[in-house]
């Protein structure tokens, strides 16, 4: 990689007691959405991606009005929600992180059968879910305004620009939900597949000969994942070595969206220097035990940190989305693992300690990242406390078609983990396009 990193072991010292804490936290929740994070089968490793087919890609541009500005596309929005732009004069940029739901009486852009692009895990509509009032909410930032999304915008930007999104199974989602929106307005061919489970695809708005990627890289540095039915329940990560399956396509795009967090929780073994350095969740092998949130910390200022030294000249955005909470609330095997059908009131959900260091540490990441920056441009999209806020966004049960066919009675999975298509994370791009293009 020409530049050998050597893991600090003070980032990973942990206090007993705050270790206790950390473990008893952490092992509840896998237990539950250990399934819902990866293919519980064995997978073959994806081959490495091939080349983007020849065209023309251009750097990025900034400086660009406000996203949605003299734009009439959608029906007229609530009184209290303005005009649906963003001022192009104003002093300060809108801080999306902190706000409120409120009930919006619009429809979705797109639906569950009208979008070829959303994986069938995330797919309610078509499932069965029955109860529509998840799709009625939009996000009101406190003192200003988030503009409803414009598809004509993001593709006016996107215009001969490459963007990808690169990550775990949310980075999947919020690039899906991308596909969906935009695919409202113009019609996306999927011109690239490589590996099972849809983990490496490309696709191209040719009538705007724009480009959008997903990446799969859960950890984002290299990492051996495991095989559980293979008998191997550690990841082997090696914090030494970025996965060049995305690294090294760094050039050839325009944006991206990194997006990690919950496969940190899992087992892993840490590797750096060619040795065996920590582990986390190893009580059956003979490893130091290590608390994921230094390894977290100490891979996310690493990846930008190369992003930086590979790319620092080039005009190109890096978004990294924060934590996104899981809403486990019942038993994962049946009805009512995660039942509320309503957003969450400010004030009425706190996030829980592992969802704040997570996002601290993104935060706190990018703007160090972006202090140091010249062309390139570092942005968090900072969605911790609005997704946590949204207990009624996820597929729950209608993770599977008609899942109480056989009784409300019937043990069902439940994903409490990713969100419904069309749904709350649609929102996580409405904040990606003013980021990007406002």
């Amino acid at each position: 990689m020409g530049t050998t990193h050597h893991l600090q072991t003070t980032h990973f010292s942990l206090p007993k007691k705050q270790f206790l804490t950390y473990a008893l936290y952490a092992l509840v929740p896998l237990a539950l959405i250990h399934y819902l994070l990866f293919n519980p089968l064995a997978e073959p490793k994806p081959a490495a991606l091939v080349r983007e087919e020849a065209a023309s890609i251009v750097s990025s541009q900034h400086g660009h009005a406000p996203a949605n500005a003299h734009e009439e596309l959608r029906p007229p929005p609530p009184p209290d929600q303005g005009a649906g732009e963003v001022s192009a004069t104003a002093s300060a940029p809108c801080d999306y992180s902190d706000g409120e739901w409120v009930p919006d009486a619009r429809p979705p852009l797109y639906n569950g059968t009208g979008c070829g692009t959303i994986k069938d895990g995330q797919n309610c509509m078509a499932h069965g879910r029955l109860d529509t009032g998840y799709l009625h909410w939009r996000w009101r930032p406190r003192g200003c305004e988030l503009p409803a999304f414009s598809p004509e915008a993001f593709l006016r930007w996107l215009r001969n620009r490459h963007l990808a999104f690169v990550g775990d199974s949310l980075a999947r989602n919020q690039g899906e939900s991308l596909l969906c929106l935009l695919a409202s307005r113009s019609r996306p061919d999927l011109v690239y597949r490589d590996g099972e489970e849809n983990k490496f695809r490309r696709w191209v708005f040719r009538e705007h000969n724009a480009t959008v990627s997903i990446f799969w890289s859960p950890l984002l540095v290299k990492v051996a994942e495991k095989a559980e039915l293979a008998g191997v329940r550690h990841n082997n990560v090696f914090l030494d070595a970025f996965d060049e399956r995305w690294m090294s396509q760094l050039g050839a795009l325009d944006a991206v969206v990194l997006s990690v967090g919950h496969w940190f929780l899992i087992p892993g073994i840490y590797h750096d220097g060619g040795k065996v350095v920590g582990c986390h969740d190893c009580a059956d092998l003979n490893h130091t035990e290590t608390a994921f949130f230094g390894v977290f910390k100490e891979i996310v200022h690493r990846t930008l940190a190369e992003v930086a030294r590979r790319h620092g000249a080039e005009r190109k955005v890096v978004a990294f989305t924060t934590f996104s909470p899981a809403h486990f609330e019942g038993d994962w095997d049946k009805a009512g693992a995660c039942r509320k059908k309503e957003p969450y009131k400010d004030g009425e959900k706190e996030l829980g300690y592992t969802e704040m260091e997570m996002r601290k540490t993104v935060v706190e990441a990018v703007a160090m990242a972006a202090a140091n920056a010249g062309p390139l441009r570092f942005a968090a999209l900072d969605v911790t406390k609005l997704a946590n806020l949204r207990p009624d966004g996820h597929p729950g049960p209608y993770m599977r078609n008609d899942p109480f066919a056989g009784g409300m009675d019937a043990r069902v999975q439940n994903d409490c983990v990713h969100w419904c298509m069309p749904g709350p994370i649609d929102t996580f791009n409405e904040i990606l396009l003013q980021t990007i293009a406002g």
